[in-house]
C-alpha cells in the first residue's frame, strides 16, 4: 500500500483519514461555526480555495499526491463517502441547534469530505480546460464546473443566509424581525397585515391559514399580496412565508407570524444546477448525433 501508482485503497484511506480528522475537530473545537464565514470572508475563502486548486494543478508533475487527486481512484471514494454521509443526513433528524449527526451541515467530517470532493472537482475541471476539445469536453465541463459552483456557493453562502421571524398585527406597519438568537433586525422593507385567513375542516382543525399583506420597500415598491405556508411572496431577494398565528384566537387572530428568508448566494447555486442540466442535455444531443 502507498506504492505508486496509488489505487482505490489509498483513495478510501484518504477519505477515512479526513473523517477521523473531522471527528477529532468536532470533539476538540466543536461544530463548524458558519457565522465566521459571513460576507466578505466567504468570497475571500472561495478565491483562496480556487487559487489553491490552480497551484495544486500546476504542481501536479512534481507532487504525486496532487496528480492522484485528479484520477477516478481518488474521485470514486470521495463520492462514496459523500453519498454515505448524505444518506445519514437524510435518515437523522436535522435541527439548527443540533450537534453531530443532528446538524450535518456543521459536522466536521461531512464538511471536510465535501471540501475534498470540491477540490477534486476543481482539479479535474482544470485538466479538461487545459486540454479542451469542444465536442468531447463541453458536456463534461458543464457537469463538473456546474457541480463545483453549486457545492462551493451553497456551502459558503450558508453564512449569509438570513431566516427571520416577523410578528405582524392587523393595520400596523412592521419593519423589524427576530433571528433564532432573538436579535432584532431592521429590514429594508415593511409589512402591514391586512387580514388573517383561516379555513378549517369539519372537526375544527386548521385546513389552511394565510395572510393578506401590504409590502413596502425602501426602493419604492408597494403592493398587496397573499402569503401561504408553502406559497411565499418574493421581493428584492426576500421570500416571505406564512409561519404562525395566535392559536388561542384561531380564525379571529389579529396576529400573523411571518418567516422571511434571504439567501444572496442562491442565484449562483441555481447557475451551477442549470449548468449541470445543460451538460446532461448536451451529452444527450451529442450521443444522438453519433448514432
Amino acid at each position: 500500500m502507498w506504492k505508486k501508482p496509488w489505487t482505490l485503497k489509498e483513495g478510501f484511506l484518504i477519505g477515512a483519514g479526513l473523517i477521523v480528522t473531522g471527528l477529532l475537530l468536532e470533539l476538540t473545537v466543536g461544530a463548524v461555526d458558519w457565522d465566521v464565514f459571513a460576507w466578505p470572508t466567504n468570497i475571500i475563502v472561495l478565491a483562496v480555495f480556487v487559487l489553491l486548486i490552480i497551484a495544486a494543478y500546476c504542481c501536479r508533475s512534481k507532487v504525486y499526491a496532487f496528480r492522484f487527486l485528479g484520477t477516478f481512484q481518488a474521485a470514486v471514494p470521495a463520492l462514496a463517502y459523500a453519498v454515505a454521509l448524505t444518506i445519514v443526513m437524510g435518515l437523522t433528524r436535522q435541527t439548527i441547534d443540533g450537534r453531530g449527526l443532528n446538524n450535518m451541515l456543521s459536522f466536521w467530517p461531512f464538511v471536510l469530505i465535501y471540501v475534498y470532493m470540491a477540490f477534486i472537482l476543481g482539479l479535474v475541471t482544470l485538466r479538461h480546460l487545459h486540454h479542451f476539445h469542444w465536442k468531447r469536453d463541453i458536456p463534461f465541463l458543464l457537469n463538473h464546473l456546474g457541480l463545483f459552483i453549486a457545492l462551493t456557493c451553497a456551502t459558503l453562502g450558508n453564512a449569509d443566509m438570513q431566516r427571520l421571524k416577523m410578528l405582524t398585527t392587523i393595520d400596523q406597519v412592521e419593519w423589524r424581525a427576530l433571528d433564532a438568537d432573538m436579535n432584532l433586525h431592521e429590514l429594508p422593507l415593511a409589512i402591514e397585515l391586512k387580514k388573517f385567513i383561516m379555513e378549517v375542516y369539519d372537526d375544527g382543525s386548521p385546513k389552511r391559514f394565510a395572510s393578506e399583506i401590504q409590502i413596502m420597500t425602501k426602493k419604492g415598491k408597494n403592493f398587496h399580496t397573499t402569503v401561504d405556508v408553502n406559497k411565499p411572496a418574493e421581493v428584492e431577494g426576500w421570500k416571505i412565508y406564512q409561519f404562525g398565528y395566535d392559536t388561542n384566537a384561531g380564525a379571529d387572530s389579529r396576529i400573523s407570524i411571518l418567516e422571511l428568508v434571504r439567501d444572496p448566494w442562491l442565484p449562483a447555486v441555481y447557475t451551477g444546477i442549470g449548468m449541470m442540466l445543460l451538460g446532461a442535455l448536451s451529452m444527450f444531443i451529442l450521443a444522438q448525433r453519433k448514432k
